[in-house]
């Protein structure tokens, strides 16, 4: 049963899940079990939701959402509850300088910085271009290295449009930073986004008449294993890739090691087993569905040597389904929680790393956003506790007192 947003409370422990569809954004949560699923009824009806991300850096319970109206345009709404009450912007917070000469289109993914950087957050838009805000999203500026970047006038546009769809910060190097944009391809910072190389060498593209070009490449999704920086994968228009150079070279992974179509959106990582990839492929460009109208999802545990189909749960006869780009996300839970949402409104989600399939909602408008988050109590809060509490342990055992319950001080909302 669909819930009012407002009475929609999330617990400590809950896994969350965030669904953008055509049609407006749903939440849904879940204890850890995952078993039994409760959702919102759609929170801003009749907008484009193409990218939402949750935030929980620096004690925070911050849910984002881009929301696309063909009357007004783009904005960026932000939740500090988790989703029961949300900013209304009157005009468009993430703009290109009127000196660009251009105007914003889409924003395609929202993506929060480095754990130790809370301030920081980075939107992919359409036409191609990054945008940063150090102020926790008060604030955009556009990174005009990317912006000046002398290939970037040569990007074409993919089906979907020029759109910058992958920001990944690299955990270990705090000037390093990965985009891919459809069609301009792989791009590497290593100064904190004042230069950008382009990182395309190994990857092919049959398409084209210079197969093996510098840029220009149609890079559908790219992700990075948390635990092994350095190490990316990709789904490409024809062929799924791995570097384990940061970019400087890649091998393909996709043909003839089990996975029947190398055409394909969407592709995750394992949070915690960096051997480890979700595929879901589809047949070909012309026909978008699953190969054989079986839905499975391709996973590797040897980094792309072998493939396996997972099947069981998901249907197998007359499958005509898409799952796009952004539509398939995972959880950090153990064993790991893994989603994906179809262009047909279904919701599938496996609480076992992708052994067994439950079809968790139906009847949703078509999906194009599936982000997962398990929500925690303030970790803020809860690490200057901690704190607090050692320093009177160890003050108590050199003989000294410290009020072990510090002054209260009252501190208006962050929202106001």
């Amino acid at each position: 049963m669909a819930r009012a947003a407002e009475s929609f409370k999330v617990l400590d422990g809950d896994v969350l899940l965030m669904v953008g569809t055509l049609k407006g954004a749903f939440l849904l949560r879940s204890r850890p079990a995952r078993t039994r699923w409760e959702m919102t009824d759609p929170l801003f009806p009749g907008a484009s939701v193409y990218a939402l991300a949750h935030d929980d850096r620096s004690g925070r319970h911050r849910l984002w959402a881009s929301t696309s109206s063909m009357h007004w345009g783009a904005v960026l709404r932000r939740s500090d509850d988790l989703g029961r009450t949300w900013t209304d912007p009157q005009a468009a917070n993430v703009r290109f300088p009127e000196s660009s000469g251009t105007a914003l289109r889409q924003i395609w993914q929202i993506q929060p910085g480095r754990a130790d950087e809370p301030e920081t957050l980075y939107c992919g838009v359409e036409p191609a271009a990054l945008f940063e805000s150090r102020d926790a999203g008060e604030t955009w500026a556009l990174v005009q290295g990317l912006w000046d970047h002398p290939h970037r006038a040569r990007w074409e546009p993919g089906g979907g449009g020029l759109c910058l769809h992958t920001i990944l910060p690299d955990p270990a190097d705090r000037n390093r930073l990965f985009i891919a944009t459809s069609t301009g391809g792989v791009y590497r910072s290593d100064d904190a986004g004042r230069s950008w190389l382009a990182r395309n060498h190994g990857i092919v593209a049959p398409f084209l008449p210079e197969k093996n070009p510098e840029f220009g490449q149609c890079v559908h999704k790219m992700v990075q294993p948390p635990a092994r920086p350095g190490r990316l994968f990709l789904q490409h228009h024809w062929g799924i890739y791995r570097s384990d150079d940061a970019g400087d070279s890649w091998q393909d992974v996709g043909k003839g090691r089990g996975v029947p179509s190398d055409f394909g959106f969407s592709i995750v990582a394992h949070p915690h087993d960096p051997d480890s990839v979700y595929v879901l492929p589809l047949q070909s460009d012309e026909f978008r569905c699953p190969p054989e109208a079986k839905l499975r999802v391709y996973r590797t545990r040897d980094g792309g040597t072998s493939w396996k189909g997972l099947s069981r749960g998901l249907p197998q006869r007359h499958a005509f389904e898409t799952v796009l780009r952004d539509a398939m996300g995972t959880d950090s839970t153990k064993p790991l929680g893994i989603y994906f949402g179809t262009r047909s409104g279904k919701v599938f989600a496996s609480r076992d790393e992708g052994a067994s399939w439950t079809c968790i909602q139906d009847g949703l408008p078509p999906i194009v956003c599936v982000r997962a988050a398990v929500v925690r109590a303030s970790r803020r809060s809860a690490s200057a506790s901690g704190r607090r509490q050692l320093r009177v342990r160890r003050a108590a055992r050199a003989g000294q007192v410290l009020n072990p319950t510090p002054r209260s001080i009252s501190r208006p909302h962050p929202s106001r």
